[in-house]
């Protein structure tokens, strides 16, 4: 009897230490998948991040944003990416050249803070700087102003500054800000030989904004005897047009 127990105690042993490996099989498979776990997310969100960032740097992406007037996704672009803030569409346009189109005043800010170029040009020749000033767009060219460095020596397509076509269209506003800026030529003369002065004269009605414009440019020592490609200053304009009061402001600063 005493033997039988003993071999029933032996054979119990046995088969415990045969289950034991078993058991700890188990144990490191699990403990092993629950390790891989972990990394299998983080492949991931590796690549869903990778993805997010593709998007964020493909070519045009920041150009649509710009064109939707997304400021959201405008943010969001150059917090990541700021290569292609000069990109261009097939116009020769930049992101900000289009925002100061649509007078997307937020966005253009955003941009400019990114570091856009204001002085980069389309096919045209137009640039946010000169368009800004040639069209009006006081507030965006008042922050080009104390946010930019605008390069005087870039002319538009008919070779003029910001300031000729400001005081041509009668954006006093504009004219003001360059003048008091103090860093545009203000008889620089475009190809037909008209500086800003002449151009308020000589192409437009001689109404009160243009009095008003003449009198800025004068005060800020505009050369009224500086003459055209035909022979002819804003003297002979005011005259020729019978503008008395411009005739006026004009010879008591020749």
């Amino acid at each position: 009897m005493r033997k039988l127990i003993i071999g029933i105690a032996f054979l119990f042993i046995l088969t415990g230490c045969q289950l034991s490996p078993k058991n700890t099989t188990i144990s490191s498979s699990s403990s092993s998948a629950e390790t891989t776990n972990p990394k299998t997310t983080d492949r991931t969100s590796t690549t869903k991040s990778s993805e997010v960032k593709d998007i964020e740097t493909a070519p045009g992406i920041l150009i649509q944003a710009v064109s939707s007037n997304d400021f959201s996704k405008v943010s969001e672009i150059l917090k990541t990416n700021t290569d292609s803030i000069d990109e261009v569409n097939e116009n020769g346009e930049t992101p900000l050249l289009i925002a100061v189109h649509n007078n997307q005043n937020d966005i253009a800010k955003k941009l400019i803070d990114a570091g856009a170029n204001v002085n980069q040009q389309d096919n045209i020749k137009d640039s946010p700087y000169l368009y800004a000033g040639a069209e009006g767009k006081t507030e965006i060219l008042t922050y080009m102003l104390s946010h930019s460095t605008p390069d005087q020596s870039i002319t538009n397509r008919f070779d003029g500054n910001a300031l000729i076509p400001a005081a041509e269209k009668g954006h006093i506003e504009n004219v003001e800000l360059l003048l008091n800026d103090g860093n545009v030529n203000i008889n620089h003369q475009n190809n037909y030989g008209y500086t800003a002065l002449i151009e308020a004269v000589a192409l437009r009605d001689g109404s009160q904004v243009y009095q008003d414009i003449v009198a800025e440019l004068l005060k800020h020592d505009a050369d009224p005897n500086i003459v055209d490609n035909y022979g002819k200053s804003a003297k002979d304009y005011a005259n020729e047009l019978g503008y008395r009061n411009i005739t006026k402001m004009l010879q008591e600063n020749s």
